[in-house]
């Protein structure tokens, strides 16, 4: 049982720590520009895995861009010129965190238009009238009788 439990502790520490990775060789030597290079990684989504930075995914594309951040920092970009670069590249898809643009308006948009639908929805299923209340009429005598009667022919 305890090493059940500790198998399972460590697959929990496995799955919520990134896998980072970036392999050592693609580090810069300077500790300052790998710093950068990593803030702009985590920004980067990586296009083949798509809900993980380019640092956490080990896709050959992820390894290219995170090589081409890197290659731009050594060219004295600043960050704001690399990610304009990889923008350029790659499109509004590839950061984690797109822009608030017209082009993007609905991706920003749809949580509150689905949340919102859902919540008129509801209301309005709360509001509608019970069966009796919309209409539905007593039976008449003659209905009655025949009930009576069906019932009475399957109970015997």
């Amino acid at each position: 049982m305890r090493s059940f439990l500790a198998l399972l502790a460590l697959t929990f520490a496995a799955a919520v720590t990134p896998a980072l990775a970036v392999d050592p060789q693609e580090q810069l030597k300077d500790p300052a520009l790998e710093q950068r290079a990593r803030d702009i990684s985590a920004g980067l989504r990586c296009l083949v895995c798509q809900n993980q930075s380019i640092d956490d995914s080990d896709a050959p594309l992820a390894k290219d861009l995170r090589i081409i951040v890197r290659q731009q920092l050594e060219k004295g970009r600043t960050n704001a010129e690399v990610l304009d670069y990889v923008v350029a590249r790659y499109g509004n898809f590839v950061l984690l965190k797109p822009p608030f643009t017209f082009n993007t308006l609905l991706l920003w948009a749809a949580p509150v238009l689905l949340i919102g639908g859902g919540l008129l929805l509801a209301a309005r299923l709360v509001r509608r009238k019970p069966l009796e209340a919309a209409g539905a009429k007593p039976l008449t005598p003659e209905e009655q009788a025949e009930l009576q009667a069906l019932l009475g022919e399957k109970r015997s």
